[in-house]
Parts: structure tokens; sequence; C-alpha cells
């Protein structure tokens, strides 16, 4: 059975779908090529080159009052603007409170960096 993001949305709060909405599409325009894959239960959308942890570049993971923007390999972004919050060993997130927060010029800045880190790995 396949899950539209808009299904997997469904049961959080609607600031929470607005937040991740807007943040997919940031990824989208970033990420244009990148695959799209709805993981529902680990609840997060990945994206990325394959279908597979290794393949992930970052996910968006709702709860019940912010959204996360995880990066596979955040510890090896540049992140002057300290967006990145976390302790795994390679995973990084920056947590989305506010539609406004997607807008964030370093929000981009840190897609295009996990792109192009995941691309000089592959």
């Amino acid at each position: 059975m396949t899950t539209t993001v808009e299904e997997f949305l469904a049961t959080y709060p609607p600031h929470v779908q607005e937040i991740a909405l807007r943040a997919r599409a940031l990824v989208r325009e970033v990420m244009p090529d990148a695959l799209e894959m709805i993981d529902v239960p680990a609840k997060l959308i990945g994206y990325g080159t394959e279908n597979s942890y290794k393949g992930t570049i970052c996910v968006i993971m709702p709860y019940s009052n912010h959204v996360n923007l995880g990066f596979a390999h955040g510890t090896s972004l540049p992140d002057p603007k300290r967006l990145l919050e976390g302790t795994g060993k390679r995973a990084r997130h920056v947590k989305l409170k506010a539609v406004e927060d997607v807008e964030w010029p370093a929000l981009r800045v840190l897609l295009k960096a996990g792109l192009a880190e995941h691309q000089g790995q592959h």
C-alpha cells in the first residue's frame, strides 16, 4: 500500500503539516532529482539517491509541535549559523518550529551542502 505525503502527515496538527510541506517544497527545489521515500514506521520522509539509508541525504521528521529536517551526514556540513543540533555519530537536524523557519537562508545552504557532500561520496 502506497502512502502519499498528505496521508502520512494527516495525523499531525495543521501547523506541523504546513511546516513539513514547506520544508518538502524547499528540499524538492534544491534537490529536484532526489527520490522521495515515505517511511511510515520510522515516521519520516527521506530524500536521496537510492531507497536506502546509505543513499539518504536528508529527512523530514514531523513531531507534535515542530518538524526536524535531518541530515544523514550533518557532522560533515559547514554550519556557520549553528542551526544543526544533535549528538549522533554522523546525523544532525535543524528544528523548525514555524513555517517562517523554513525560509532561513542558512537552511538552503545546508541542503545544498548536504547534496554536494553526498555527490562527493558517490
